[in-house]
């Protein structure tokens, strides 16, 4: 089905998502990415069914300008490219994304993620691809888009979208401006200002900024903060979390996507959970927050089980979403 022909019926399921919380949202990390490979219309499809509300997109470009959805610059960690393409890598080893065509790209398989290093999955006890072909691609912006919405259609519950612009100065210092690229697709599919169910991400500050005021972009925004130092364009993610930080990114944004350590913590183990004054501040300002990444199999530091982190994030910091990689366990603490 043509976005088009979909948009009245998803404008007109939309409000139920876009209303104010009556609890706070559950983002599928990459998907259901703690079930299946990150990233792929399978993983999409199962987030869907096991009801989160956002369906995270990380974006990237190919050789020939084809947003794909991709949380890596690079193919090496989640597909075969090695073998596929072999000689294909940089000076640096690894396999960039924006070096392939989209044709090319249709040829990997996604699998588990790896460590380069070792070789192993990053997570042993999720899905094991090593025994089989997986038969699973890389997706298009617009492949996934599509399914969203026909799933959106199919089950009468409307799924929003959360795509991230990754690594844009780095585009740029290639020659390719991401943003310009993806932007015109998000309004295609009908996500082009704040009654569409969808928030743009980046954890570039000056790329916040720009969408918002050079591209115009009209959506709901959110600036995204590393656990700690900087982005690669320069990001100060410190000053981000500050006064005048926060301030600043209130005038452009709609929300932040802090790391979990920037919102709560465990100093040492038996320690009670300690909540910083982020949430509080940020919400003064008018901004929501969206943190990340739960995962029952990379618990924070000290935390001592699922349960209390997810206590800790929604009844203690009483954050308004939070990204997750299983998300029937996230949606589940937050309906009881």
């Amino acid at each position: 089905m043509r976005p088009r022909s979909q948009l009245a019926l998803f404008l007109a399921l939309a409000p139920a998502v876009l209303a104010q919380p009556a609890r706070p949202l559950v983002v599928a990390h990459r998907g259901a990415s703690g079930y299946l490979p990150e990233h792929t219309l399978a993983a999409k499809a199962h987030a869907h069914a096991l009801g989160a509300d956002f369906l995270e997109q990380d974006i990237v470009l190919t050789k020939d300008d084809v947003p794909v959805v991709l949380h890596d610059l690079y193919l090496d960690a989640v597909t075969d490219v090695a073998r596929r393409f072999p000689g294909r890598a940089r000076p640096d080893g690894r396999y960039y994304a924006l070096d392939f065509t989209l044709a090319e790209i249709r040829q990997l398989e996604v699998r588990e993620r790896v460590n380069l290093k070792t070789g192993e999955a990053q997570y042993p006890a999720r899905y094991p691809t090593a025994a089989a072909p997986t038969g699973l691609r890389i997706p298009t912006l617009e492949e996934e888009l599509t399914l969203v919405q026909a799933l959106n259609r199919s089950t009468g519950r409307v799924a929003g979208i959360y795509p991230e612009i990754k690594a844009p100065r780095w585009h740029r210092d290639q020659g390719r401006d991401p943003s310009r690229v993806i932007l015109p697709v998000l309004a295609r599919f009908g996500y082009a200002d704040k009654t569409a169910p969808c928030f743009l991400q980046c954890f570039e500050w000056e790329e916040v900024r720009r969408l918002r005021g050079e591209l115009g972009w009209k959506g709901r925004l959110v600036q995204l903060i590393g656990a700690s130092g900087q982005a690669a364009d320069g990001t100060d993610y410190g000053w981000l979390v500050s006064e005048a930080g926060l301030k600043a990114v209130a005038t452009v944004a709609d929300g932040i996507g802090p790391a979990l350590g920037r919102v709560v913590n465990w100093p040492a183990a038996g320690s009670p959970v300690q909540v910083t004054d982020l949430v509080g501040r940020a919400r003064a300002l008018g901004l929501a927050v969206h943190p990340y990444t739960i995962r029952r199999d990379d618990l924070p530091r000290h935390c001592p089980d699922l349960l209390a982190l997810h206590a800790a994030l929604f009844e203690k910091a009483r954050v308004d979403g939070a990204f997750t990689d299983f998300p029937d366990l996230t949606v589940a603490f937050v309906r009881r």
